[in-house]
């Protein structure tokens, strides 16, 4: 994989420490903005960077460059990632994918009328503890309830408070607890029971805002319920109950670092970092134009949009 990558945040630093442990994986080139040019100067020197851009069209149209991975705000992950892909870049898009299911409807239908490969970044889907638990499920028996709470206070909270509005709850940049915290309680709900009949959140809602909240997913015989909070927190804690046994994972959904199982912990973790495992298997997928796996990872992704619009819809959540 040719390497561009469009962000200079903490997600990109957090990616970078690990890159290094994927040598298949070439750094291109890294896009900001001017007042980025200071860290991305830092990243290019410690992680080896070919080019600093500052202009998203003259980074596209580096042609050493064949996959784009989109590690931005969350509102601007349609935009440039469309970009990309009519430059007929691959693209790796950070969560949440787009900030409507027709948007994401939109950048498949580049995808595929290009044959490239279109990704969502979401490091639960491919951890192997997590692979090990969707095995597990069928020795717990029918399973009754499942209950997932990522509830990590914000600093930015306090700002939100005192009138200081950010990208992290600001409504028009796919902010709020929905879609910046409990959206990995969907992805990993989502990947072990598919999509759910019922959806319903009931959320704190600030100035337009969701701040927490409670998602309650309804399949026939199983009840789940996410909670995600920024204005408050809590142990952070998933359960899974059948009538012969439960799994417990300690930590956010994300991590998925190791799980209980009738009080036996397991970890079967190949890398103490958690974005390793996602991007060696799209480097595979890139590198074989795996377009049947990326497609089934595709609808995965289409059914977590879905969920978050029939929840925005009935918290009454207006993202325009």
């Amino acid at each position: 994989m040719k390497l561009g990558i469009l962000g200079a945040g903490m997600i990109v630093k957090d990616f970078l420490s690990m890159v290094a442990g994927l040598p298949q994986i070439e750094l291109k080139g890294i896009l900001g903005t001017e007042r980025d040019l200071v860290i991305m100067e830092e990243f290019q020197e410690s992680y080896k960077i070919e080019q600093i851009y500052t202009d998203i069209d003259e980074c596209l149209s580096n042609e050493t460059i064949d996959t784009i991975y989109v590690a931005l705000p969350n509102h601007l992950h349609y935009h440039f990632t469309k970009k990309a892909l009519e430059s007929g870049k691959h693209v790796i898009c950070e969560k949440p994918f787009t900030l409507s299911y027709d948007q994401l409807l939109e950048l498949e239908s580049i995808a595929v009328s290009k044959n490239l490969i279109l990704i969502e970044a979401i490091t639960n889907q491919y951890l192997a503890n997590y692979k090990a638990i969707q095995k597990e499920l069928k020795t717990l028996g029918n399973i009754k309830l499942v209950e997932c709470n990522y509830s990590q206070y914000s600093s930015r909270y306090d700002l939100f408070q005192e009138g200081t509005v950010l990208p992290a709850f600001n409504p028009k940049m796919g902010g709020g607890a929905l879609m910046d915290i409990n959206i990995y309680n969907i992805h990993f709900i989502v990947g072990l029971f598919g999509e759910p009949e019922e959806v319903h959140y009931y959320a704190n809602i600030e100035r337009g805002i969701d701040t927490s909240g409670m998602l309650i997913l309804e399949y026939p015989d199983i009840k789940v319920v996410c909670i995600g909070a920024k204005d408050s927190t809590s142990k952070i804690q998933s359960t899974i109950q059948g009538t012969e046994g439960s799994i417990i994972i300690k930590g956010p959904t994300n991590i998925v670092d190791s799980y209980k199982k009738d009080n036996e912990r397991i970890d079967l973790k190949i890398h103490p970092h958690r974005m390793y495992e996602e991007f060696k298997v799209f480097d595979k997928i890139i590198a074989s134009r795996d377009f049947e796996f990326a497609k089934k990872q595709l609808d995965h992704s289409k059914k977590v949009m879905n969920i978050v619009e029939k929840a925005i819809k009935h918290a009454g959540i207006s993202l325009g």
